[in-house]
């Protein structure tokens, strides 16, 4: 138990380290306003601050060892991945060489013939492509003609479209009056 004195000793105690706290506040704030001016005077901005804070902090981190450690084994094996991919790359060449070397008269452009790429799944999805859009573009250009036609009526139309927009530049007269003119 605390005497009444004591209590008393401690409220007084108290009260002054309130009081030296809060004048301790006011100067911190004061030298804080102060230092701001100053940084300003010198043409100090924050965002110096922050870059010479990262300049620094970044030079501390590569002196660590652990950095300094890590660096070398990750050059170490950017090394050995540069190495092996060239190896690999060294081995596609000298097999291809090698089946090159084997085919005598044989070319790639043998190996499928026309008819038999027409006739392919991919082929055919792709011929449907291009009629469907085809097929979309008559349709929102007010074409007449809306069948989507085979892949060569499509191809024929579009080559035929292409060379009378070229002739549109070249208008030819349609009767006899602008002959004449």
């Amino acid at each position: 138990m605390i005497s009444e004195e004591e209590k008393e000793e401690l409220k007084v105690e108290l009260a002054k380290l309130e009081d030296e706290i809060s004048t301790l506040r006011q100067v911190l704030v004061a030298k804080e306003k102060h230092l701001v001016e100053v940084k300003q005077k010198l043409g100090i901005s924050l965002m110096n601050e922050l870059k010479q804070n990262f300049s620094k902090s970044w030079h501390d981190m590569q002196t660590t060892s652990a950095y300094k450690k890590t660096h070398e084994t990750l050059s170490h094996a950017g090394q050995k991945a540069t190495a092996a991919i060239s190896n690999v790359g060294t081995a596609i060449s000298k097999k291809f060489g090698d089946m090159r070397s084997h085919s005598i008269g044989y070319s790639i452009r043998h190996s499928i013939s026309m008819p038999a790429m027409r006739n392919s799944p991919t082929f055919k999805s792709f011929e449907e492509k291009v009629e469907t859009t085809v097929t979309s573009l008559k349709t929102k250009v007010g074409g007449t003609n809306h069948t989507g036609g085979s892949f060569e009526e499509v191809l024929s139309s579009t080559a035929h479209a292409s060379a009378q927009s070229s002739l549109a530049g070249t208008r030819l007269p349609e009767s006899e009056e602008e002959l004449q003119c």
